[in-house]
C-alpha cells in the first residue's frame, strides 16, 4: 500500500464514474451517509441534491462533510476527503453542472435528459472544499 500523489488522486476521482459516499452530521450528532454522483471543479468536489433530502438539511445546518470514494477491484484503493460544503440555491450554473455530472455517469447520449431533469427549482448545487485528503492505492499489494 502506498499514498497517492495529488495527480493520482485527481486521476482516481475522474478516470471513471465512481460513486462517493457522503457523510454529513444530523441535528442530533449522528452521522448520515448517502451516495452521490460528483465531478471536480479544480480541487473542489461538486454534486447536487434535492432541497428536501436529509443530506440537504444537514449540509445547510452544518457544512462539515466527509466523502469516501473507493476502487472495489484488486489491488484496491480509496480517496477520503474531509471538507466544508457550500450550498447554493438557484445556482446560475446548475444546468452546466447537472449536465456535466450526467455525462460522467450516464454518457453523452443521455446527459442532456438527465442534466435537464436535475436542473430544476429545488435542486441545490453543493461544492466541497477539501481540508484533508487521505488516499491510498495498492491496498492488496
Amino acid at each position: 500500500m502506498r499514498s497517492m500523489t495529488p495527480a493520482e488522486v485527481r486521476r482516481f476521482l475522474l478516470d471513471r464514474p465512481r460513486t462517493a459516499a457522503l457523510a454529513t452530521v444530523r441535528r442530533d450528532g449522528r452521522p448520515h451517509v448517502a451516495p452521490v454522483w460528483f465531478d471536480l471543479d479544480g480541487d473542489t468536489l461538486v454534486f447536487t441534491t434535492w432541497h428536501a433530502t436529509v443530506k440537504a438539511a444537514n449540509l445547510c445546518r452544518d457544512p462539515r462533510v466527509a466523502l469516501a470514494v473507493d476502487d472495489e477491484t484488486p489491488p484496491f484503493g480509496f480517496v477520503l476527503v474531509e471538507g466544508a460544503a457550500t450550498v447554493t440555491e438557484a445556482a446560475p450554473d446548475l444546468a452546466i453542472w447537472t449536465t456535466r455530472i450526467a455525462v460522467r455517469y450516464m454518457g453523452d447520449e443521455r446527459a442532456s435528459a438527465y442534466g435537464a431533469r436535475n436542473a430544476v427549482a429545488g435542486e441545490l448545487l453543493v461544492r466541497v472544499t477539501p481540508t484533508r485528503i487521505v488516499a491510498h492505492t495498492g491496498i492488496a499489494d
